[in-house]
């Protein structure tokens, strides 16, 4: 989501604007995987980056809607399985978001923002942001699978959701333990129970 300030010129078409955009983006998603919120400031920003204050500003007027862009790099488009096999599909896409999950930024990045999204309702919208590409991706894959009849028609997409990637989350930021391949495949049985006979590998 853009949230630059209406100029007579296009700043997309700027190389200069995109440049500079780039620069304050990577120091801000910089500053959030080593300090956390508490060291991300528009000063240290402008310091680090050598970008002049009233820059950062003509493009982010506020602290909350630079960090909301930069974090938008961690939220980048998932890849969904559609193979038409349900159980391929989730343990496919699960395995991908685990891995996600142990990179230095996401694991770095997202507790904060957690932690700040409770008193803050500008930094919930970036929470909301960052969970929101995981949890979409697997509705998508469980709804295309409740149409198609692989899941129950009264299966509950958000809570079996919530369950899956609840699950994820727990391993990474509670018991600090990632799941395995075999665990995930397991997660996966005893979510949506054992796969149809037509989709057994």
């Amino acid at each position: 989501m853009s949230r630059s300030t209406p100029a007579t010129a296009d700043p997309r078409t700027d190389a200069r604007v995109l440049r500079s955009r780039a620069a304050i983006l990577q120091v801000t998603l910089d500053l959030l995987t080593e300090q956390g919120l508490g060291g991300m400031s528009i000063d240290e920003v402008a310091r680090r980056s050598g970008i002049a204050k009233t820059t950062i500003y003509r493009h982010w007027p506020t602290r909350s809607a630079l960090i909301l862009d930069a974090c938008a790099l961690l939220s980048a488009h998932m890849d969904v399985p559609a193979t038409g096999h349900l159980h391929e599909d989730i343990t496919a896409l699960l395995t991908s978001i685990a891995a996600q999950l142990q990179s230095s930024r996401w694991s770095s990045v997202l507790p904060s923002v957690m932690d700040a999204a409770e008193r803050d309702a500008d930094l919930a919208a970036v929470y909301s942001q960052l969970q929101h590409s995981h949890a979409q991706a697997v509705r998508m894959v469980l709804t295309d699978a409740r149409t198609r009849g692989a899941l129950p028609d009264a299966a509950d997409v958000d809570l079996l959701t919530a369950g899956l990637l609840g699950t994820l989350f727990y391993g990474r930021w509670f018991s600090r333990q990632a799941l395995s391949a075999s665990q995930i495949a397991q997660l996966v049985t005893i979510m949506l129970g054992p796969p149809a006979q037509d989709e057994q590998l």
